[in-house]
């Protein structure tokens, strides 16, 4: 016969574990977890449900830049487009600015001239009148998926690249960007013809690639050539050639900038000058500059910036990382590359993977090594050597998370601490708890993002394949507990967050955190209770615990967990017995209801006696257990949109038989 009743209590922390046996976690960390899915360990206690996503703006981020019509006066079934980037496809919808309707791009129906940014599209049905020249041009679908490049938090907006383009993003507007400012243009000399225009008022050189309109003048044209600038004025190639004679001084608006071949997109905000500016590289074109108004490219720059994959804010100059090479602006300046004002290069011995500033230093990535710059200006900047033996797989990956940079590298997560002593790092692999899902992880992902969420200090990284639908999406999340270093480090495993591209910054004491893929939509973490309207799946389970001796058979009668619900919540528990193998016979699933105060054995009429006062949310659940076992876990899960809740503790009742 069991023996007088005892209790068992176990307070969930540690995070998910899997590097140790099942028995040895049970004994010694039996608030730990086994699974642990869209869980985090909270900085508050126990482990919370994870937060949603919702869509930061409602529509899609243009996946072929801004096009416009290409001539005034068309009509019926063929629509000519400038000003695209991207080459449009069968089956793509679209609206034309001032035309009623939606059309649809016909079978075999695009001709695309990729040299002057035009396309020629078939539409299943004629245009219902004609459009102005110039009218916008909006893809509403299409039919391929376009990745999102890059995205970048800055003031009140979120920077978003897209093939070719660039938008700024709020929560109820996208507007395209990469357009030049070459001050105020107009044409120079009436009665001009032909394939070139005679320019003045440029502040700089218009480029291959851009894209303009002439007032009164029809279609759109393309500058063939890189323009010379002298005294304001420039003989610009133009494709096509003018459709008619502009008046002198006739006004000259630019639409684009070319931005062609653009790779993964990256960012870095600084301040020079009292105005905040965002700088941005793209692995393929010559970095760009842009202040919340006007967009500057880097032209006139050094050719080892053209193709930087690397940009960071260090000692207040704008530090550019290609290939081997490390280039950097004159002191506080953005675009002053003379060697006399300070500016410089740093070769390294080995192709940059990443750039990060921790405090007073520069810490450059190689795939093999990681190096710091230190010092404040040209006159004394010194390379130094942090280790030779490891490196950054992914430089998207780099985050500070609680005073240290965690990356990925080959190994697994690492952290990079300072030291006691001046000058010295810690370096170590702080996901040995987790290594299996680490290393399934990163061989199943093709590419990685990565994010901060401050206030909870929690770094989470989310892998990104093609093949992986929305559901089976990976994520890793860690909070860390301690000051710094990585002992204090607890994990959990995300599922749902398909992330190519993300960011989080501060702005104004509101934190965003932000993330895109291949869906056109840009989306915000930490709102709301769903993922955009789907449920969120979630899964914890304690590993399997002897409760005081693994040789003796208990019975199990009661529990009381402890939770701290955000609003009205349900979800399920089992108790799961001797590891849960398959002659085991499992007790039935329990179904909690704070809001009702019930809690309900499946398949049963049995219900608990807890009940809601004065209309407040259940915070302790009592319930009967049924069921005898040598081990046992608790298992919770929840497939809801509802508000996060956070599972703290539980007490077992039980009573104990005669030893095996």
């Amino acid at each position: 016969m069991p023996s007088t009743r005892q209790t068992y209590p176990i307070e969930f922390k540690g995070g998910l574990v899997t590097n140790m046996s099942p028995l040895q976690q049970g004994i010694n960390a039996p608030g730990s977890a086994r699974t642990l899915r869209n869980f985090e360990p909270s900085i508050e206690g126990g482990y919370r449900r994870i937060e949603g996503y919702s869509k930061y703006n409602s529509s899609i981020i243009p996946p072929y830049g801004a096009p416009v019509v290409h001539g005034a006066s068309q009509s019926g079934t063929t629509l000519i487009i400038g000003n695209i980037h991207q080459t449009p496809e069968a089956g793509d919808t679209l609206t034309v600015a001032g035309v009623t309707g939606t059309y649809t791009i016909a079978s075999g129906g695009v001709s695309y001239d990729a040299t002057n940014n035009r396309a020629t599209l078939t539409l299943t049905g004629a245009l219902a009148s004609s459009p102005a020249n110039a009218a916008a041009v909006t893809f509403a679908t299409t039919t391929s998926k376009y990745l999102a490049l890059g995205c970048g938090v800055f003031l009140d907006r979120v920077i978003v690249a897209r093939n070719d383009d660039l938008f700024k993003v709020s929560s109820s507007a996208v507007t395209h960007i990469n357009v030049p400012n070459y001050g105020t243009v107009l044409v120079n000399g009436a009665s001009q013809t032909g394939s070139s225009l005679i320019v003045d008022g440029l502040t700089a050189a218009p480029q291959a690639g851009d894209v303009f309109k002439i007032a009164e003048i029809d279609l759109v044209y393309t500058v063939t050539a890189d323009a010379t600038v002298s005294s304001g004025q420039a003989t610009v190639a133009i494709n096509p050639a003018l459709a008619t004679s502009p008046d002198n001084d006739a006004a000259i608006t630019f639409l684009s900038v070319s931005r062609e071949s653009a790779g993964k997109t990256r960012f870095s905000r600084y301040n020079y000058t009292g105005t905040e500016k965002i700088a941005i590289v793209d692995g393929t074109n010559s970095p760009a500059l842009y202040d919340n108004n006007t967009f500057t490219v880097l032209d006139s720059g050094p050719t080892d910036i053209v193709g930087a994959g690397f940009v960071v804010n260090f000692k207040n100059q704008l530090f550019f990382g290609k290939s081997n090479l490390l280039t950097f602006t004159a002191p506080y300046t953005d675009n002053d590359f003379t060697a006399a004002a300070g500016s410089g290069t740093i070769s390294l011995g080995a192709v940059i993977t990443g750039l990060v500033v921790f405090r007073q230093q520069l810490i450059i990535f190689t795939e093999s090594s990681i190096f710091q710059l230190v010092g404040n200006t040209i006159s004394d900047f010194q390379l130094q050597p942090v280790t030779t033996d490891i490196g950054c797989v992914d430089t998207d990956t780099i985050q500070e998370v609680g005073g240290d940079i965690m990356f990925l590298g080959p190994d697994g997560l690492r952290l990079l601490s300072g030291t006691d002593r001046i000058g010295d790092f810690g370096l170590g692999v702080v996901s040995k708890a987790i290594q299996k899902e680490v290393t399934s992880f990163i061989s199943t992902n093709t590419s990685f993002a990565s994010v901060v969420i401050r206030n909870k200090s929690q770094y989470r990284i989310l892998g990104y394949n093609t093949n992986i639908t929305q559901e089976n999406s990976q994520g890793i999340l860690g909070t860390q507990f301690s000051g710094q270093g990585g002992e204090g480090m607890a994990w959990g495993e995300l599922r749902g967050i398909r992330a190519y591209v993300a960011d989080s910054r501060f702005y104004q004491n509101a934190e965003t955190i932000v993330f895109a893929n291949d869906d056109g939509y840009l989306y915000q973490m930490e709102d709301g209770n769903s993922f955009d309207s789907l449920n969120i799946q979630t899964t914890f389970a304690t590993p399997f615990m002897p409760v005081n001796d693994p040789r003796i058979r208990k019975t199990f009668y009661k529990a009381f967990l402890y939770t701290d619900p955000q609003g009205s919540v349900s979800f399920d528990m089992s108790l799961k017995l001797d590891f849960d193998q398959r002659n085991s016979i499992q007790p039935t699933q329990i179904e909690f209801d704070n809001d009702t105060g019930e809690v309900a054995f499946y398949g049963s009429a049995v219900f608990g006696s807890s009940a809601v006062f004065s209309n407040k949310l259940l915070t302790l659940f009592e319930t009967q257990l049924i069921g005898s076992g040598f081990t046992a876990s608790i298992q919770f899960e929840s497939d809801s949109t509802d508000p996060p809740f956070s599972l703290d503790a539980i007490t077992l009742e039980f009573g104990t038989n005669t030893r095996r």
